[in-house]
């Protein structure tokens, strides 16, 4: 397995030393660490990983282990360097998480991480010239939230006496119900979500606590967006077609055939049941936010944001939005929505007397 790979997923904090005298760690113990980190960051560290490895390679630097100026000059030049995709250098949070990858990748060959305190430094100077040039970069970007107005406007897009117009309609309901990330939300099968009397008990592993959570999701007051009619004549159409086990969610194409084989330079790809990834999913939501004219950034995790912006504003209590949705309490993320929810509900101005 090369460097890349294998990168191990602990974060040190600056300050943190590891004795380099000590045994490597051994390829199976490797495989479990890396187990434990969500795909989406273990991809992302081993694309930024191997960025910084090429980097050295054409500056003369050694990538490991490699030295606090290596880094600060690397960082330094990531502000400035045009990406290929973008034309415009890197946003300051994709710098945050280049330098975690060295330092995750120093942690995975048992060598004490760099120093980043340096870097950290130009970083933040990044920010400031980014903010005073009021460049949309300085801020992070965030998926609208799809609250239920925004719900509606996509739903009314499809056309739900489909079998796919069924799946898609499914997706964003149960997706937005159950506060679902889409990787969490394309892993239930149809087992997963047993209608009861008072409507679905979903069994939603959530990645991030790497814990089951049972997810009661109630039925709607309105049939056009009631979360459990919407999985039921899924999974009825479903059964038409001869499928009453595996995926709830799966590729269904034009002619409307579930699971059609997909080659790849005449190898047969993508999973055997037909289940919908993390990927095809979010496209799902992007596709049919377009179809709906919503402006802004959509995306896979528009779901799990309107869930907590409008749970919000329902009143309910912050512990049990985020313990429905599998967020850690406390979860800085979780609050991050509160905020924007609450900047005009509960606003500190209103009521000072102007």
């Amino acid at each position: 397995m090369s460097q890349s790979s294998e990168i191990a997923v602990r974060h040190n904090e600056p300050g943190d030393v590891l004795d380099n005298t000590t045994p490597p760690l051994s390829g199976a113990a490797r495989e479990a660490l890396a187990a434990g980190t969500a795909d989406a960051t273990r991809r992302a560290y081993t694309s930024d990983w191997a960025e910084f490895t090429a980097w050295c390679t054409t500056n003369g630097h050694q990538a490991l282990p490699a030295s606090p100026e290596t880094v600060v000059e690397y960082v330094a030049a990531l502000t400035a360097t045009p990406r290929p995709r973008t034309g415009r250098p890197y946003s300051p949070s994709s710098i945050e998480r280049a330098v975690a990858a060295i330092r995750t990748a120093h942690s995975a060959a048992n060598l004490a991480p760099p120093s980043t305190k340096g870097a950290r430094i130009i970083l933040r100077g990044y920010r400031d010239r980014l903010a005073r040039a009021k460049d949309p970069a300085a801020k992070p970007k965030r998926a609208q939230p799809a609250v239920p107005s925004a719900l509606r406007a996509m739903l009314a897009t499809l056309d739900r006496d489909t079998l796919i117009g069924r799946r898609d309609a499914a997706l964003l309901l149960l997706g937005y119900a159950t506060a679902a990330r889409v990787s969490e939300l394309v892993a239930l099968d149809l087992a997963d979500v047993p209608e009861t009397e008072h409507g679905i008990d979903a069994s939603v592993y959530r990645k991030k606590i790497k814990a089951f959570t049972d997810t009661a999701v109630p039925y709607g007051s309105n049939p056009a967006t009631c979360p459990v009619r919407a999985v039921r004549a899924l999974r009825e159409a479903m059964t038409e077609e001869g499928c009453t086990e595996g995926p709830l969610f799966v590729r269904i194409d034009r002619h409307g055939r579930i699971a059609p084989p997909m080659y790849r330079h005449g190898q047969p790809i993508g999973d055997s049941a037909g289940r919908l990834t993390a990927q095809a999913a979010a496209q799902v939501v992007e596709r049919v936010a377009e179809a709906a004219g919503l402006e802004g950034q959509w995306s896979g995790h528009s779901l799990r944001r309107g869930f907590a912006t409008a749970a919000r504003r329902a009143g309910h209590d912050l512990v049990r939005i985020g313990r429905h949705g599998g967020w850690a309490d406390g979860s800085k993320a979780l609050l991050a929505y509160m905020e924007d929810s609450d900047r005009w509900e509960d606003n500190p101005v209103a009521g000072t007397g102007l």
